[in-house]
């Protein structure tokens, strides 16, 4: 079962080119998320690792793993990993890099405008 965390902007007022830096936003944040949960994603020969994707479908977007065991190597708080591997590999760098997620949002919505 895949493992995912989703992220929707609110953009109800933006004009376009604001709507496209929010998406493009989005697509730089993402991949920020991707990278983070890649530094601590359980590893043991790669697999889970590799399967790490972005999704962005106009403003939602998501970070997803796709193996029948990443729910599980996500959710099962039981199991041992070398440092710095864990579970909650996506929800964690999904809270602890959400500031500077926003932070890319923003810039790339600030650079939309010039």
């Amino acid at each position: 079962m895949a493992q995912r965390a989703s992220l929707k902007v609110n953009t109800q007022h933006l004009a376009d080119r604001e709507r496209e830096g929010a998406v493009a936003g989005l697509k730089v944040a993402l991949e920020h998320l991707l990278q983070a949960s890649r530094e601590i994603v359980p590893h043991e020969e790669g697999t889970l690792e590799r399967s790490g994707t972005t999704s962005v479908d106009g403003l939602k977007g998501a970070v997803s793993y796709d193996t029948v065991y990443a729910a599980r190597q996500h959710e099962e708080l039981t199991w041992r990993h070398d440092p710095p591997r864990s579970a909650k590999y996506l929800e964690g760098p999904a809270v602890t890099e959400w500031p500077q997620m926003q932070e890319l949002i923003a810039a790339q919505i600030r650079r939309s405008l010039r």
